[in-house]
């Protein structure tokens, strides 16, 4: 992309204040002949042929189409732009090609051809691997100007990204975000509205594309499994892979824990050099492909062995004492966590300002990235130490009330049990128990609901299963899925174990049920703003809610004020 083409990183800053515009100021304005696309479909072995009025031709004969942009969404197509069509779960992409071809498309990337209408068409295997390719391509390989930073795992991606980007940054390296709670590019973040944390290659690739007009030198990526088995990261080149752990979850997409594992593993595969994922140096010394790896889980030695086989360094982290960077002390206290570490780069000590000891593995975690690409170490545990909190992760809720109210996006039956135990101590230390509001998504992991709720059942006073986001699925069903687990470890039906689908209900019925000293831990919404129901989604704010609540039942909402 030519610099005629693109506003200077400080033209931007200083003109634009959200995400879309610097998104859409950074989009390119030229349009691009097929040729390109043409080569890089067939260098991967992916084109099988082209259609053009009908008619089968050489994929040569549409080099010289020119497009103007990428769409897989033929509601979101200009004319002018490349519509790929992807045969999805609910709508088939290439039933659309009329659609797109009337609002002046100029071609589209197909898996098998529709002669019935008057578009050229490239004919390729895997359609939804293409688009990346595409996207790639359009914006100009974007992740091959910045040091990429792939976070996978569980549970954890969302606060070890946020502690990255703390850390890097004060080691002077501006950094974009893109995740489940916030996108970052330049000095602007904003809250992520969308219920996907890996969004599709051609939104990804759009918002990489404006770190680097804004000048980041470094993005941030968690990379869920989701996104790996979809191929939205497809083309991106990484440089460091950090895995945080792996448990049960998304098993409705990926059918067995082995495939959701194997998924996962997919990004250290990445970490290859090669040709579309050259060695870099971002931050003016190079960036060495690394893997960082929690070597306390036991998945670790599967993803140091492929990260290994990629050609890639491997740093691992965690309590055992084998690992490269470990926590040789923990020290827990009201104001967070006090870490003694030691680390290729000598002993350190660290003081947190997070709640939780699985925090502490978030931290090593970023401890470990600051040793694979040469940051100076003290200037990482600064950034680690201004950390204070992240958006629906572990949030507390004060209005004067006389038990507490934590917010959490526990949604996993991992990462539900890590929360209870931490919290358990908590709540007996103020001489009170555990009360559990939480449910499970519809259309989703169906395994996991009897787990949460045994797992609640055994560590909480009181269970209040409600609604997460029922989608289609009949919303009482998954209550009692979740309810039966908690059942099997002897909690019982209106007396320690409520079914109320309304959340903001349930939420009520937890507050007016909860004793002095309690802790009622709001789980599975976390920082989102919806809850998607069988016509969409509708707005929620589980902050607002909680406040709402505790305000009708005689509390002040000064002071639970942000």
């Amino acid at each position: 992309m030519s610099g005629a083409n693109r506003r200077t990183g400080a033209d931007l800053r200083a003109s634009r204040s959200t995400i879309a515009e610097l998104i859409a100021a950074a989009e390119p304005t030229d349009a691009k002949p097929l040729g390109g696309l043409i080569e890089r479909l067939e260098g991967e072995r992916r084109l099988r042929g082209a259609r053009e009025g009908g008619r089968a031709i050489g994929p040569a004969g549409l080099a010289a189409v020119e497009v103007r942009g990428v769409a897989f969404d033929s509601r979101q197509t200009r004319p002018g732009a490349l519509f790929v069509a992807i045969a999805g779960e609910h709508a088939d992409g290439h039933d659309f090609l009329p659609d797109v071809a009337r609002v002046g498309a100029a071609a589209a990337i197909v898996e098998w051809p529709v002669d019935t209408v008057d578009l050229a068409q490239l004919v390729v295997e895997e359609s939804q691997t293409a688009l990346a390719t595409a996207a790639a391509w359009w914006y100009s390989d974007p992740s091959r100007e910045l040091g990429i930073v792939g976070i996978t795992g569980t549970d954890g991606k969302t606060t070890t990204s946020f502690l990255a980007v703390a850390a890097l940054e004060a080691s002077g390296v501006p950094s974009g975000l893109v995740g489940t709670v916030e996108t970052k590019i330049g000095a602007v973040r904003e809250a992520n509205r969308e219920h996907a944390t890996t969004p599709e290659a051609p939104v990804l690739q759009a918002a990489m594309r404006a770190m680097v007009a804004a000048g980041d030198r470094a993005a941030i990526v968690e990379t869920t499994s989701h996104g790996l088995a979809l191929e939205r990261v497809a083309g991106i080149a990484y440089d460091v892979a950090i895995v945080t752990n792996l448990s049960h979850e998304h098993l409705d997409v990926h059918g067995t824990w082995e495939a959701y594992r194997d998924a996962k593993l997919g990004l250290f595969e990445r970490l290859r050099p090669g040709p579309s994922n050259p060695t870099k140096a971002p931050t003016g010394g190079r960036w060495p492909k690394s893997a960082i790896v929690n070597l306390d889980d036991p998945s670790a030695g599967l993803f140091a062995g492929v990260a290994q086989e990629a050609g890639a360094r491997v740093l691992t982290y965690g309590t055992d004492p084998a690992a490269d960077v470990r926590a040789t002390r923990v020290e827990e206290h009201a104001a967070g966590l006090r870490i003694a570490l030691s680390a290729p780069s000598g002993d350190a000590r660290l003081a947190l300002r997070l709640s939780g000891r699985f925090n502490v593995h978030n931290a090593l975690a970023v401890v470990a990235l600051g040793e694979a690409i040469g940051l100076d170490p003290t200037t990482v545990r600064a950034g680690l130490e201004s950390v204070d909190g992240v958006p629906g992760r572990m949030e507390r809720v004060e209005a004067g009330q006389p038990f507490g109210v934590v917010i959490d996006y526990a949604h996993s039956p991992a990462s539900l049990e890590k929360v209870l135990e931490w919290l358990a101590p908590v709540a007996a230390a103020r001489g009170g128990e555990l009360i559990a509001v939480f449910g499970s998504a519809g259309e989703r992991d169906t395994a996991k609901r009897p787990m949460m709720g045994r797992i609640a059942g055994e560590r909480c006073r009181l269970v209040v299963v409600t609604d997460e986001d029922p989608r289609g699925e009949d919303r009482e069903a998954i209550l009692d899925e979740i309810a039966a687990g908690a059942e099997e470890v002897g909690k019982r039906r209106d007396h320690d174990l409520i079914l109320i689908a309304d959340r903001g209900a349930a939420i009520e019925a937890a507050f007016e049920r909860a004793r002095p000293g309690d802790v009622v831990i709001l789980a599975g919404k976390g920082h989102e703003r919806s809850i998607i129901g069988p016509r969409g989604p509708s707005p929620w704010d589980e902050r607002e809610a909680a406040l709402g609540a505790l305000v009708a039942l005689g509390y002040s909402a000064a002071a639970g004020a942000r």
